[in-house]
């Protein structure tokens, strides 16, 4: 049967495996959102502006595989672009919709509302070219199935976001019906021989050292190739750590696991072990200022085999065209066990330091803090951090089994995590749990989306860190601008419940109202709890101290 633009997009949306997408209402978009609604089995979710939006979809393409948002004409799409960029600089696959003018107006020389005021109206698509992997305005109904299916393929292949333009005057027009999403998969292969050189030339590598270890890389994710790196590992033997932006990539209770790797800010020993091994594969990296401290803590190439999404670097080759998992997987039937950095990590390892618990009535410390947000994980918990001390606060939480953890790292753009907690509860579904932190100057940029929580009925727990300001900017490079307004932020919930929401806001100056905010958290029904957690201003972590001052000493180089 004959389908329209709309519905063909809403039947695409659904066969991704999508139950929802983020939405912001205006006049070049309401069209097509009707027929989305139309769907039954696709829930629209209106979100305060279009930045928040952006960050939902996001975190559900986190949980999802993959996300959509719809937005109007560039005041729409503008306030959307810094998160489709942080979903490219994540590789995350978002779909960015966006309704566009009449295709009538395009070649009348008309002058538009919603646009800079010139009869050129391709500049937003040229814009949003440089943030997607693919990019389409349709102009044609007839087209839309081609271009919507060639956006969404380029999404999945390459885990990026995708921008899809829609005229107002074509979302109801009609068009094909969809034809089996199987056509849209991508079907990932290596060059085989490019394929069995790499793998010649790392088994080669790894059976010539004595102390091997592995490192999971963010990249993983995109590349599917968790498992794969599971696999090789187990066949190696070998200590395995993680970069900061992988925490949770490797299961923390796996018994070859020995950390975070950063550095000088790395976990208790596994620094120490990554030093001291003599070849690092690192599986998915992502080599920053951030994950390397300023630029001292990446390995030396001359020992290292660095295998991303779709090549391999070895310290003299650089081979093209071999996808990870299948790289890893193949790698895996080749090598023999080396434990060595395992076993070096059992030698240097220092004692589990005794946990410190705080009088119930001193004044709450970050210490404190992350303890007990460490006890308040499970396996049905996602942990998600913001930018700032809020990185570091949870980094170096046990994960247990099951747990998840989230982190926007390589983009690293303050606010991005509240209503990433909107996209990433969305998408979960009620089984799991998400646990945020987030700092006070962060929690403003994007405090309207904790009303959508609200409005969702969804359980997640904020715990918002009142230390007046932005924390991690102070130990980069301090100055008044890093002082922030303070707000009421627990009785800010009570704005935003109005008189039909069920969040619940309360406040923590100590750790025993800490501990009684968490019991009341865990209990609350109905809508999201966030606690305000009063600290402070100068109480941060000895690891941001450190790896601010590193940070710092790289920009000024």
């Amino acid at each position: 049967m004959p389908s329209t633009v709309g519905a063909y997009l809403a039947t695409r949306l659904e066969q991704l495996g999508l139950t929802h997408h983020f939405v912001v209402p205006g006049d070049y978009n309401l069209l097509l959102l009707d027929q989305l609604l139309a769907n039954p089995r696709l829930t629209q979710v209106g979100c305060c502006n279009e930045l928040n939006a952006a960050y939902a979809a996001e975190g559900y393409a986190r949980a999802r595989g993959a996300a959509a948002l719809v937005v109007t004409y560039n005041v729409g799409a503008f306030s959307a672009l810094n998160g489709v960029a942080g979903a490219y600089a994540e590789h995350l696959p978002v779909l960015l919709i966006s309704g566009g003018p009449n295709t009538n107006d395009r070649g009348a020389g008309h002058r538009l509302h919603h646009t800079l005021g010139t009869e050129h109206l391709h500049y937003q698509y040229e814009i949003f070219r440089q943030v997607t992997c693919e990019a389409v305005q349709i102009a044609h109904a007839q087209d839309a199935p081609h271009l919507i299916d060639r956006a969404i393929a380029a999404a999945l292949r390459e885990q990026r976001p995708a921008y899809i333009e829609i005229p107002c005057n074509l979302a109801a027009a009609p068009c094909a019906a969809p034809s089996p999403f199987a056509t849209l998969r991508p079907l990932r292969r290596s060059d085989p021989g490019a394929l069995d050189a790499a793998v010649a030339a790392a088994a080669a590598l790894l059976a010539a050292a004595a102390k091997p270890l592995l490192l999971a890389g963010p990249r993983l994710r995109p590349a599917g190739a968790g498992a794969a790196f599971a696999r090789l590992a187990e066949a190696l033997g070998c200590a395995v750590a993680v970069m900061p932006s992988a925490k949770g990539m490797f299961p923390e209770d796996h018994p070859q696991f020995i950390g975070v790797a950063w550095g000088p800010v790395s976990s208790p020993g596994c620094g120490e072990v990554v030093d001291w091994a003599d070849l690092v594969l690192a599986a998915g990296p992502l080599w920053t200022d951030y994950s390397t401290v300023g630029w001292t803590a990446q390995p030396r190439p001359q020992r290292t085999i660095d295998a991303e999404i779709g090549r391999v670097r070895l310290p003299d080759a650089d081979l093209s065209g071999v996808e990870l998992a299948e790289f890893l997987v193949a790698l895996a039937a080749r090598v023999a066990p080396r434990p060595a950095t395992l076993t070096q990590f059992a030698r240097v390892r220092p004692p589990p330091a005794a946990v410190t618990v705080a009088a119930a009535a001193a004044p709450l410390t970050r210490a404190e803090l992350a303890r007990q947000v460490e006890a308040e994980l499970d396996g049905r918990t996602t942990l998600v951090v913001e930018t700032g001390d809020s990185w570091f606060n949870g980094m170096y939480a046990a994960l247990p089994t099951g747990g998840g953890f989230e982190i926007e790292m390589q983009w690293g753009s303050i606010g991005w995590s509240v209503p990433a907690t909107l996209g990433l509860a969305l998408g979960l579904g009620p089984q799991r749990r998400v646990v945020t932190m987030v700092g006070d100057g962060s929690f403003q940029l994007t405090a309207q989306e904790v009303s959508t929580l609200i409005r969702a009925r969804l359980p997640a727990l904020l715990l918002l860190i009142n230390n007046g300001g932005y924390t991690i900017e102070v130990e980069i490079h301090d100055g008044p601008y890093n002082r922030i307004k303070n707000w009421d932020y627990a009785g800010l919930i009570d704005v935003f419940n109005a008189a039909d929401g069920a969040g619940l806001g309360l406040r923590a100056r100590s750790g025993g109202e800490l501990a009684a905010a968490l019991v009341r958290a865990r209990d609350h029904q109905g809508g999201p709890v966030l606690i305000e957690c009063l600290l402070d201003r100068d109480d941060c972590s000895r690891q941001l101290l450190e790896w601010g001052r590193k940070v710092a000493d790289a920009n000024a180089r």
